[in-house]
């Protein structure tokens, strides 16, 4: 086991594990107390999350175990490798958060949420990963998307032993692909289940692949991701936002149509594409995704 300390003092801004990987951003990581996801108030704890990684291009060659928790001012992981450029990644340390926040407008919605989740990170998930876990959020709680993935790594993914217990991976492509609809409707993912399988089989396949929306602009890459199944607007912007570092997508979900609702109604433009126009430039462009995510969590906990 390799073990280490990143001190946040070492990072542009300031840091909060907990909102950064329970804010409904990423399925993917569990607490080892098995807490997870159910607080909707993420925020500022110190338990453990663990999560198996694949390969990452550019960050690691390895399929990788890692665990992490942050206590007071430093972030501790032990992991089978050298964890600090995964997580570097993972967890968007890299990050200026100082610039983020001075770039987002004047509003006092923002200024309110910005300081309940001090710290609050966006999440840089696996490609494929993500995909399938927002595939599988349409008209769910945070709750139940979590155990779905869940399910379909204990159920279909690889096994990793490290310190004395096995861990399960994410499933390939490959191995989503091969499993019947009637397999995954028994993990609960109910009309989802074609949807993740036929998705699958088309990066199995080679058809199309989430990670070529890359290098795309924003328009063009959130249309590429929707010839996927069961993709729309939304979770491409999901899939943009979460894992392919596209920081302006605002996914239109409920909790953003309320704000636009409530706080910004000139921006309803009547169809996805316009409101997603006019709400980015109200959010502050370049980095309007970020303000979305912690407008989000805000909402969602009963921010006003």
């Amino acid at each position: 086991m390799e073990t280490g300390v990143i001190p946040v003092d070492d990072l542009a801004g300031p840091f909060d594990l907990q909102s950064t990987v329970e804010s409904g951003q990423s399925y993917l990581w569990s607490r080892l107390d098995g807490k997870m996801y159910t607080t909707d108030d993420a925020y500022g704890g110190q338990a453990w999350y663990e999560t198996v990684v694949p390969p990452l291009d550019g960050v690691s060659d390895e399929q990788a175990v890692v665990r992490v928790r942050q206590v007071d001012d430093r972030i501790e992981w032990e992991s089978t490798t050298d964890a600090v450029a995964i997580l570097t990644h993972l967890l968007r340390l890299d990050d200026d958060l100082h610039e983020i926040r001075a770039d987002a407008p004047d509003e006092p919605l923002f200024d309110r949420a910005f300081e309940q989740y001090r710290g609050m990170r966006l999440v840089r998930d696996p490609p494929f990963a993500c995909l399938i876990s927002f595939i599988c959020s349409a008209q769910m709680r945070v709750g139940r998307i979590h155990g779905m993935q869940q399910r379909l790594a204990a159920e279909y993914g690889e096994t990793v032993d490290f310190d004395g217990r096995t861990y399960q991976a994410f499933p390939t492509p490959e191995s989503l692909a091969a499993r019947t609809e009637a397999e995954l409707r028994d993990l609960s993912l109910g009309y989802r289940a074609p949807y993740v399988q036929r998705t699958a089989a088309m990066v199995a396949d080679g058809e199309a692949n989430p990670a070529a929306a890359v290098g795309r602009s924003y328009e063009a890459a959130r249309e590429y991701l929707t010839q996927f199944v069961g993709v729309g607007d939304k979770v491409a912007d999901c899939v943009l936002l979460f894992s392919l570092g596209y920081l302006e997508a605002i996914p239109l979900d409920t909790w953003i149509r309320t704000a636009i609702e409530e706080y910004y109604p000139d921006c309803e433009q009547g169809n996805y594409t316009a409101t997603s126009r006019a709400i980015r430039e109200r959010f502050g462009g370049a980095y309007a995704g970020y303000v979305q995510t912690y407008v989000f969590h805000y909402l969602r906990n009963g921010g006003e």
